[in-house]
């Protein structure tokens, strides 16, 4: 073998070994290496059940994950959407870990991740690479906590003490079954499949499953496929001699979109169609780790692109409609044998794209041979003939699938939240940052199919139209209580499931989004597992601290005065979601193009700064301002009443001794908690007479702000950053007792 195979050999082998390592399919594997208790149960391997277990072993505790299939990643992966749809702006967390692993990858061969969207701006990677950086993350997360796997394996039930979810039942690959029991039970899966067996009330389409509307529509859905260029033209075995039924209709709707004399992009929206191949390609273009030249998807070099996905002219039903209408009816979700007929079909539709690409624009081109070499077949192919079987066992081996059941929460949101959240600190507006946001996020209200009036929720005020007039204007913060069903305890959504309108769902089912979702699902989880409490009893401020000590952005505001790497940064992010200390001077950030990658507008409000507040992290705070600070951060933490420990000269600057005195008078349960033995007491404890404050918030760790003084220094006053610091983690403490 030549150095490239012997390389090539070698990955395969490493990722055969991880994914072994992984799957516990076989009831062999299960009851000889698995627990019957975990502490989580994840019932999906998609975008959000990964980063949910991720997150949770990280803080300790044991998970198990229970996936139908073979592969980890779901619609970013296995269903080969692995160019990003961020229009966010912002990384962090587990997506960002994610996506550096990926860079790290391909900047180590020299190769651009910017191939798709017709911009070198874009983030794309090919499915197989996007699942090796997934798995690398669970093996390192496993060095502090628990995560199992059972692949290729279906729950069947959902054990229940009245409203208390308990356990599960799988069924694994072999038929037999087998119970799990667990504290908190996650639905991480594509379609929300655990709402029904858990008997949890849930939305579909725009009914809901007390009454579900069988005349309820939900959004297409598209079975992708990775393709690539053959120059030595492509092997008999993925050229098919004949289409499948159907290819005639098909072929009209292939020629809507694109053709061998179509239209080159011309960096405006909407796109001209029908495009030509090479601007086809470059919509959803990715890296080709077998072409030793590098590309991206700028008008220079998007013509050599050698590999891309097809996500675009192949919709399902797509034009075709169903019975007359856009989109699917709710049944693809609720009855299994309409599904597997869906999709079986979703797949056709894909597959006789690949062979109009090789029989009328003459392309050499077709399905990757690199990408997926499944095993055993998608059912969905079972019944193909033969020669599209070899075709189709290198095609992922699930659809993508927009719109699952979501259940109905403890709050439901709507696309006209999303529009002004997304207004925070834009256009002269102030802030309407969620008190209990645990991700952020951007995309436009994208709904592929059943997106008319009668498909619409019209108890929320939403139309067609709705689309457009509330279609967020920036990034927007997903609130935790979308997470939490209203009528089920020891449930938690993370995936498409959650508690939105349709339209605000069509915002959040994207794969930067449901990362983030994802790993604050794990967070809320696990914060549960370790305190045997359910969901709706956890503080949102305590999910938001853990989410910030793993890397993860939740405010909207950015202040100059308060970078990144500044001590407050986290406490200040706190502070401004649940209105804690007023800014000096709020960020004058004006409103951009969603869609619109390369904006200049913000280019420039960048450049001029006007993204940036400023906080005023070194000024002083006076009495009466303690007073409302401290009222409100009682709130953040979950106690009612206002509270005002200073009732004179209250236009006086407080000292440090006596904010750390009205601190612990604020939060009385903090001078009775359990304190980390670790944290060692930063500084000389002297004696004052508010030297037992200083020392129980020190001992908590609440005073991590001083950490490189010598000594406490009673009597300077308290600036705005060291309140925000020390009123946090007392907050944080305090909802935790």
């Amino acid at each position: 073998m030549n150095v490239i195979t012997i390389k090539k050999f070698l990955r395969i082998t490493l990722t055969s070994i991880l994914l072994i390592t992984l799957s516990c399919s076989s009831s062999y594997s299960a009851s000889r290496t698995l627990k019957s208790t975990y502490d989580i149960i994840i019932a999906g391997a998609g975008t959000g059940g990964i980063s949910a277990a991720v997150q949770a072993a990280r803080m300790g505790v044991n998970v198990l994950v229970i996936e139908s299939g073979s592969w980890v990643g779901g619609q970013a992966t296995a269903a080969g959407v692995s160019t990003m749809d961020d229009m966010s702006r912002q990384k962090s967390g587990i997506y960002e870990e994610f996506i550096n692993r990926i860079k790290n990858y391909y900047d180590s061969r020299g190769k651009s991740m910017g191939t798709a969207y017709w911009t070198s701006n874009s983030v794309a990677f090919e499915p197989r690479i996007g699942q090796d950086a997934l798995i690398a993350m669970i093996n390192d997360a496993r060095r502090r906590g628990t995560i199992d796997f059972i692949m290729n394996s279906n729950i069947i039930a959902v054990d229940k003490d009245k409203r208390t979810v308990t356990g599960v039942t799988v069924q694994l690959s072999d038929k037999s079954t087998r119970k799990y029991s667990c504290k908190i039970l996650i639905d991480a899966t594509e379609y929300g499949d655990i709402l029904p067996l858990a008997k949890t009330q849930y939305r579909i389409g725009n009914s809901v499953s007390k009454f579900p509307n069988p005349d309820s529509m939900i959004q297409d859905i598209t079975w992708t496929a990775v393709i690539k260029k053959y120059p030595a033209g492509v092997p008999n075995y993925l050229r098919p001699l004949s289409p499948l039924p159907g290819y005639d209709l098909a072929k009209r709707n292939y020629e809507s979109f694109v053709t061998a004399d179509g239209f080159n992009f011309r960096n405006k929206y909407p796109v001209d169609t029908p495009v030509n191949f090479a601007t086809h390609n470059s919509y959803r273009g990715l890296p080709d780790s077998t072409n030793p030249y590098n590309y991206d998807s700028d008008k220079g070099t998007r013509d050599f692109i050698t590999k891309s996905s097809v996500n675009w002219a192949n919709d399902y039903p797509g034009t075709y409609s169903w019975n007359g209408r856009r989109g699917l009816p709710i049944a693809y979700l609720e009855d299994k044998k309409l599904r597997l007929q869906v999709e079986r079909e979703a797949l056709m539709k894909t597959l006789n794209f690949i062979y109009y690409i090789q029989n009328e624009l003459g392309e050499d081109w077709s399905v990757a041979d690199d990408e997926y070499n499944n095993r055993t077949l998608p059912e969905a192919a079972r019944t193909l003939p033969r020669e599209w079987q070899d075709i189709a066992v290198h095609m992922p081996p699930m659809p993508y699938v927009r719109e699952s059941r979501r259940i109905i929460g403890k709050h439901t949101l709507t696309s006209l939240e999303l529009l002004q959240n997304s207004l925070s600190y834009r256009d002269g507006q102030t802030s309407h940052e969620f008190p209990d946001a645990i991700a952020i996020g951007g995309y436009i209200l994208d709904l592929h199919g059943a997106n008319t009036d009668a498909d619409m929720e019209w108890e929320f005020n939403e139309r067609s139209s709705s689309s457009i007039t509330n279609r967020p204007r920036g990034p927007f913060q997903v609130p935790m209580n979308i997470l939490i069903p209203e009528d089920t305890d020891g449930l938690i959504a993370a995936e498409k499931n959650i508690s939105a309108t349709r339209l605000a769902a069509g915002a959040l089912r994207l794969q930067p989004i449901t990362m983030m979702t994802g790993q604050a699902a794990g967070a809320l989880a696990a914060l549960c597992a370790k305190e045997n409490k359910f969901p709706k009893d956890i503080q949102a401020i305590r999910v938001q601290w853990e989410l910030l000590n793993s890397g993860v952005d939740l405010s909207l505001c950015h202040y100059s005065d308060v970078p990144d790497e500044h001590p407050a940064n986290k406490t200040v992010q706190i502070s401004n979601i649940h209105g804690l200390i007023p800014a000096n001077e709020y960020p004058h950030a004006p409103s951009f193009n969603l869609g619109y990658i390369d904006d200049p507008v913000i280019a420039m409000a960048v450049i001029r700064g006007a993204d940036k507040g400023v906080f005023g992290v070194n000024d002083m705070i006076t009495k009466g301002e303690a007073n409302g600070i401290l009222s409100r951060a009682r709130f953040a933490a979950g106690l009612e009443g206002e509270w005002e420990v200073f009732d004179e000269k209250l236009h006086n600057f407080v000292s440090r001794g006596d904010f750390a005195k009205a601190v612990c008078d604020a939060f009385p349960m903090i001078k009775n908690a359990k304190y980390n033995k670790s944290i060692r007491i930063p500084f000389r404890i002297t004696k004052h007479r508010n030297s037992e404050y200083v020392n129980i918030l020190a001992r908590l760790g609440a005073l991590e702000i001083y950490k490189r003084d010598s000594e406490f220094r009673y009597g300077t006053p308290v600036t705005k950053g060291e309140a925000a610091d020390i009123v946090v983690r007392a907050a944080v403490i305090a909802s935790g007792e």
